[in-house]
């Protein structure tokens, strides 16, 4: 049988806890004993999943985009929460979904600065501690949309798969260290994304959810977890997952 690590050793770094993915993660590692600290913008947030989760969970306010914010996060915490050994590097949106044409040059700027800019601060800041203390995980959250193209997707995917291959070249940086790496690439799942992309319009944000069961932040997190808890010698590099319904496209013409 194997022997999975025990949560309780964790220290997890989670950014993006606010909402979604982030919230759920922070929710699943410290029911399982994990401490955890939850970064994110909304601060009315952070205090209320504080409140739920207690002892186990300390709390920062955080822009990813502001590098030294990042940085200073780093000795800023408290003693029981500083040998961070989980970083979870989830803090991301998409904004807007015309073609590249039409797109907002402000949108396709501001994701680069939090899907790559903020991701790249955040391992950063937190990787030269695991390296020196030989121990760590480092879960980047990528999409599907790194791999498979669609229409307005495309400094979104771009930056996911800048992610996936940051990833992989980490993986070479870190031979030889007990420092592991996760790119964790979800398809369809429903949280605030779409509410996000649609810059609030709660009408445009239900439209890819509707006739489908998709995947839920409950369901990716535990993906996450499951990559964690693996015996140390064990890495995931990269974890892809779908709704069921939710597959690749067949290739597109334009005919005429």
């Amino acid at each position: 049988m194997i022997k999975m690590l025990d949560p309780k050793t964790f220290t997890v770094l989670v950014t993006g806890a606010t909402a979604g993915f982030g919230a759920a993660m922070c929710r699943r590692f410290a029911g399982a004993g994990a401490k955890v600290i939850a970064t994110g913008r909304r601060k009315d947030r952070l205090d209320a999943l504080k409140k739920e989760l207690g002892a186990h969970c300390h709390t920062a306010v955080l822009d990813v985009t502001d590098k030294k914010a990042v940085d200073a996060l780093v000795t800023s915490l408290p003693a029981g929460f500083a040998k961070v050994n989980v970083v979870v590097a989830n803090a991301g949106l998409a904004l807007g979904l015309e073609p590249a044409q039409k797109a907002n040059m402000s949108d396709w700027e501001q994701m680069i600065a939090t899907n790559i800019n903020g991701l790249l601060y955040t391992v950063r800041a937190f990787l030269p501690g695991m390296v020196e203390r030989d121990e760590g995980h480092v879960i980047l959250l990528g999409s599907v949309a790194s791999d498979y193209p669609y229409p307005g997707g495309n400094v979104y995917g771009a930056t996911k798969a800048f992610v996936k291959q940051f990833a992989l070249n980490l993986r070479a940086d870190l031979l030889g260290a007990n420092v592991r790496v996760t790119n964790v690439e979800p398809g369809l799942a429903e949280t605030e994304f779409s509410l996000v992309r649609f810059k609030g319009d709660a009408d445009k944000a239900k439209v890819p959810y509707q006739n489908i069961a998709p995947m839920t932040a409950d369901d990716v997190t535990e993906q996450i977890f499951f990559c964690c808890t693996l015996p140390r010698h064990v890495n995931i590099n990269r974890i892809q997952s779908m709704a069921t319904m939710q597959a690749f496209g067949p290739f597109a013409f334009k005919r005429g």
